[in-house]
């Protein structure tokens, strides 16, 4: 089994994340959280944990770890600290220990921080750390959805390079589009954006692969 760390296990996102990894005979999860309160949550439903704050030295939370995924962020509080900087920090020690896949929750409209005057300096924020990440030799997967609600999944997504549209997705249909990114056979080194739709995420993820072979 591959050892996935989870950078924001404690969101909402996050959590999903952690539980659809763990529910799967692939991936063992390894929850990162800020706060030592955060841990026993996961300890108690056997999930592994490891304290880490994404504005300090991260080196130790990617011992033993071969993919990424990072759903963290600071709910608009601290954007430079916590969703560029600290993103850039997991980016750069996930370099340092040939982490395999880095897979990056961002934001539909990082690509045009300047198309949205109340995010923008979240957007801007979201987009140097795609960038970085992009830049960093790393394989990845940038996912960009719209605006998040949380409402029940029903494992179903509209998914393109660029959609061209506005719109929302469920949290837990995010969840589950980032848990199917850590698979060796999803696409790597893209970037795309996805809402609520028709399409199964896996058949999705297929298309998106056979577009781009």
């Amino acid at each position: 089994m591959e050892n996935i760390l989870v950078a924001g296990a404690n969101g909402t996102t996050g959590k999903q994340v952690v539980n659809l990894l763990k529910s799967s005979q692939y991936f063992n999860p390894i929850a990162m959280v800020r706060k030592e309160e955060q841990i026993n949550q996961f300890k108690k439903d056997g999930v592994d944990v490891v304290l880490g704050d994404l504005q300090k030295n991260l080196a130790h939370v990617v011992e033993n770890i071969d993919k990424v995924v990072f759903a963290a962020g600071s709910g608009g509080k601290n954007v430079v600290e916590v969703d560029q900087e600290g993103a850039k920090r997991l980016i750069d020690v996930s370099k340092m220990a040939n982490v395999k896949k880095f897979v990056m929750l961002s934001s539909m409209g990082a690509d045009n921080p300047e198309s949205s005057e109340e995010l923008q300096d979240y957007l801007v924020a979201k987009r140097n750390a795609d960038v970085h990440l992009e830049n960093s030799g790393l394989n990845y997967t940038i996912v960009r959805p719209g605006a998040l609600n949380n409402k029940n999944g029903n494992g179903k997504i509209e998914l393109s390079k660029t959609l061209n549209k506005r719109g929302e997705i469920s949290r837990a249909d995010v969840a589950q589009t980032l848990a199917h990114a850590v698979h060796d056979s999803s696409p790597n080194n893209t970037t795309f954006e996805i809402l609520e739709g028709d399409t199964l995420i896996g058949k999705a993820f297929d298309k998106l692969n056979s577009n781009q072979n």
